[in-house]
């Protein structure tokens, strides 16, 4: 019960930072659009969020409900899984400053962010997502919640890069230069 508890703890913090997240991005948004910025594809944008607040509801009943027993061989390595995918989106987030948003905004004319891990991935923040979606279930054994809201992200993933990549392409002008790198 001690171990359920502390991972409950630990989805809290989680929440409550996807929820200081949801507030800088509202604020990023607004100076975007006043900038004339651009949203694109925000018909996704309910389904990522229903996924995003119900993974961690499962997360956590999945541990309780079903009592998924606490292993240290697995929590170790799958915290370490979770640590990297919050560095990944975290220096995703650094890269993009005052451009990162959880929806889909580009400012017309402006080209793409190549620094930070922009440099190296195409979408660092996504992988991170990918990442933690994963690892953060199984923390404590809850490898049902792991995969199924691994392939539901999948699903959401496929169409929010799509949307991405051909807003990406339009307002920054990599129509003309032959497409997306």
């Amino acid at each position: 019960m001690v171990t359920q508890a502390l991972f409950t703890a630990l989805c809290g913090l989680v929440a409550a930072q996807r929820l200081a997240e949801l507030d800088a991005s509202k604020q990023n948004e607004e100076r975007l659009l006043a900038r004339g910025g651009r949203e694109h594809g925000a018909g996704h944008f309910a389904a990522m969020r229903a996924l995003h607040a119900g993974w961690l509801v499962s997360c956590c009943a999945e541990v309780w409900l079903l009592e998924r027993p606490f292993t240290l061989e697995l929590a170790l390595p799958m915290l370490v899984l979770f640590a990297t995918g919050q560095c990944l989106r975290l220096s995703a987030r650094r890269a993009l400053s005052g451009r990162w948003s959880v929806r889909v905004i580009t400012l017309p004319g402006v080209p793409l962010v190549t620094s930070g891990p922009y440099r190296f991935l195409r979408h660092p923040n996504y992988l991170g997502v990918v990442l933690e979606l994963a690892a953060l279930p199984l923390v404590h054994g809850a490898w049902l919640t792991a995969i199924v809201f691994s392939l539901l992200n999948a699903l959401v993933l496929a169409v929010r890069i799509r949307h991405e990549e051909a807003a990406l392409a339009l307002d920054s002008g990599l129509l003309a230069q032959g497409g997306p790198r």
